[in-house]
């Protein structure tokens, strides 16, 4: 006789004895229709693999708890299923909920009037410092770091080789960096 055409009851039996083979055989059987209820119940793939775990690991842990009298092994594996998934999505509902008011209670880090002034002002003297720059060396810059361009995007945008636009890319910082220093004293 084939571990197929043992009835499942005789198989939670041999899971009370510790035979590993009756598990893999129930939930060869049974574990496809409890990870389709976890799914349609939770809609997380991966939430729903824990159910199935969970439901299977339960059986493996009390299999004394599947009383044959009172229903097969399949209801009793989907009522776990079922059972676990609610209890999951409370879970996951209340968790929400919690970190949703914890957000909102949450202060809120809002720049003051001086600091939107300043970041403002310095803003301004950005642009204006690279207003100043070459030409090539202004684009480059632009693309590079408004654009979030990499070195080799920019070369092809500008149809110039990688190294040159890296050299106007440097040059350029450096003088910005001297115009901005000469302004802040830094």
């Amino acid at each position: 006789m084939t571990t197929t055409d043992i009835h499942d009851a005789v198989l939670a039996d041999d899971i009370a004895a510790g035979r590993e083979q009756a598990l893999a055989e129930v939930y060869r059987r049974h574990a496809g229709s409890v990870r389709a209820l976890a799914l349609r119940l939770i809609h997380d793939a991966d939430l729903a693999e824990d159910v199935v775990q969970e439901v299977f690991l339960r059986l493996w842990r009390h299999p004394r708890r599947f009383d044959p009298e009172r229903g097969s092994l399949r209801s009793y594996l989907l009522a776990h299923t079922h059972g676990r998934s609610v209890d999951l999505i409370r879970s996951e509902s209340a968790r929400r909920r919690r970190e949703e008011r914890e957000a909102r209670l949450a202060p809120v880090d809002l720049p003051g009037v001086a600091e939107q002034v300043w970041q403002s002002a310095l803003a301004d003297e950005v642009r204006q410092a690279l207003a100043g720059l070459a030409a090539n060396e202004r684009k480059a810059i632009e693309l590079a770091y408004y654009g979030g361009l990499t070195y080799r995007e920019v070369a092809r945008l500008l149809a110039e080789p990688e190294g040159t636009v890296k050299s106007r890319i440097r040059s350029g910082l450096r003088r910005l960096s001297l115009a901005l220093a000469g302004v802040h004293g830094a």
